[in-house]
């Protein structure tokens, strides 16, 4: 008989390691190098650690997602060729004279704020400088005085704009620049390459074709440790008519800001007229965006035309932008806000406060001062007016008080402290303007201008709403968690 008990097993043949393959090393190498140049950028840049830790592990799980991510929203600096940036800062340096005693604000509050704005901007641009003044609360009226300007310039017509649209508007004005380059009018223009139409739009050819120059800021390409994909832009609107007239503010060209073609949903917004010596800071900005997209110098009298302002009044162009880290409205918002003694009335379409600008705030209410925030209710970039009301429980803590602008969307950005200071500009109360955009805002030091645009908020507040905390206790769950995810991307709104 056979012995009883279990079988002998064959035994299986030992299976092969398999070894990697010469690709697989070279992505993995490749994955890895990705990785350490990566977070060697990061980490040079010396930002905040939680920011920091954050972009690090990012690209430690996906390297190259994470790359192209830091690619698009990482860089904090917009590389200039050093020497064209000189070159054009020494070739408009030449023409602008240093202020008089008499261009100084009087008040010490006023004048230490015109003493950040010129240490803060440089020389050039920073000057306190005397000019004729015109507020303009809607774009029609605003149109109407750029056309105005348009028609009487002799001798050039310089342009930048964030947003340009290709519709009535848009070819209304540059019909009217058209027919002045056809006359010998030397016309120029920058517009930015995210914000507006692009360049190769048959919107731009009869313009051309008149001999104007069109060019684009920053045009979208892939350069990661330089220029990026569209995270710096010019926001700025700037008009400068034979270096006399001047304007800048919030109004873009399109048809959203024209009660003529939108009629009542007509943008709400705030643009200024300078004319005389305050308009030679704008022609400053516009000559050094020029040089740095064409490599082209302007100068001399014809630019910078002696002016008389003496009995004008005094203001200050005051600009930021990510290519030299000074953040100078930021600072300018700051220190007006945490010096002020009586009132705050601020405006603004997209208010995401940075630690800084609360802490003014905050201080400012533990004085007693008097701190509103003017701010749509119907936000035209719903991502921020998200963003925005997740601040507002913080802030009304404080003691601020936020109204909500009803009638239309509001877009203008102002600021008014006490009777001491009031700015009108292109920048929002939000970390892009402040820290990645480049942005302009012309500061009035005059009394009576703070008033008529503290009298222009209190008609605003009109048709406002009031937040309060019965305001936010009233957000679902879902909208309160909507609030908190926009939240998340409020450094590159």
């Amino acid at each position: 008989m056979p012995a009883s008990g279990p079988s002998p097993r064959t035994p299986l043949p030992s299976p092969e390691l398999a070894m990697p393959s010469p690709w697989s090393w070279i992505l993995g190498a490749l994955v890895a190098l990705v990785f350490l140049i990566g977070s060697l950028r990061v980490i040079n840049e010396r930002r905040p650690p939680l920011s920091t830790l954050a972009w690090v592990f990012a690209m430690a799980l996906l390297p190259i997602v994470g790359l192209l991510a830091y690619g698009v929203l990482g860089p904090r600096r917009f590389v200039r060729p050093r020497r064209r940036r000189k070159d054009a800062q020494a070739a408009v340096e030449n023409e602008v004279s240093p202020s008089s005693e008499a261009n100084w604000p009087k008040e010490p509050g006023a004048r230490a704020l015109a003493e950040l704005g010129l240490h803060a901007c440089g020389a050039a641009t920073g000057h306190p400088r005397r000019g004729e003044l015109e507020l303009f609360t809607g774009g029609d009226e605003s149109y109407a005085a750029i056309l105005a300007a348009i028609d009487a310039a002799e001798h050039h017509i310089h342009l930048e704009y964030y947003i340009w649209k290709a519709d009535r508007v848009g070819t209304r004005l540059r019909d009217a620049l058209v027919r002045r380059a056809k006359q010998g009018i030397a016309v120029r223009l920058i517009v930015d390459a995210v914000g507006s139409e692009s360049l190769r739009s048959k919107h731009w050819t009869p313009l051309r074709d008149a001999g104007a120059q069109v060019v684009a800021f920053n045009p979208l390409q892939l350069r990661l440790f330089r220029r990026q994909l569209g995270n710096f832009r010019t926001h700025r609107k700037i008009v400068v008519v034979d270096g006399r007239v001047a304007f800048t503010g919030g109004i873009n060209v399109s048809e959203v800001h024209s009660a003529e073609f939108s009629g009542e949903a007509a943008w709400r917004d705030t643009h200024v007229r300078l004319e005389g010596p305050a308009a030679h800071g704008l022609q400053t900005l516009f000559l050094h965006a020029w040089a740095d997209i064409t490599d082209e110098l302007l100068s001399g009298p014809d630019y910078f035309p002696a002016l008389e302002g003496a009995d004008a009044r005094l203001m200050q162009v005051v600009a930021s932008g990510p290519d030299d880290g000074s953040n100078a409205i930021h600072k300018l918002h700051v220190a007006a806000i945490a010096t002020a003694e009586r009132r705050v009335l601020l405006t603004t379409p997209y208010l995401v406060p940075d630690g800084s600008l609360s802490t003014a705030m905050a201080t400012a209410r533990l004085r007693g001062v008097e701190v509103h925030i003017l701010t749509p209710l119907r936000n035209d970039i719903r991502t921020v007016g998200a963003a925005a009301r997740s601040y507002y429980p913080d802030l009304l803590a404080m003691g601020v008080r936020i109204h909500e602008y009803a009638a239309s969307m509001l877009h203008a950005k102002t600021l008014v402290v006490d009777e001491r200071v009031a700015v009108v500009g292109t920048a929002n109360s939000d970390p892009r303007s402040y820290f990645l955009n480049f942005e302009v805002a012309v500061a009035i030091y005059e009394a009576d201008t703070a008033q008529s645009m503290a009298d222009q908020f209190a008609r605003d507040l009109e048709k406002a709403t009031e937040v309060t905390r019965e305001t936010i206790e009233g957000y679902g769950p879902l909208r309160w968690f909507g609030q908190s995810l926009a939240r998340l991307l409020s450094p590159v709104l």
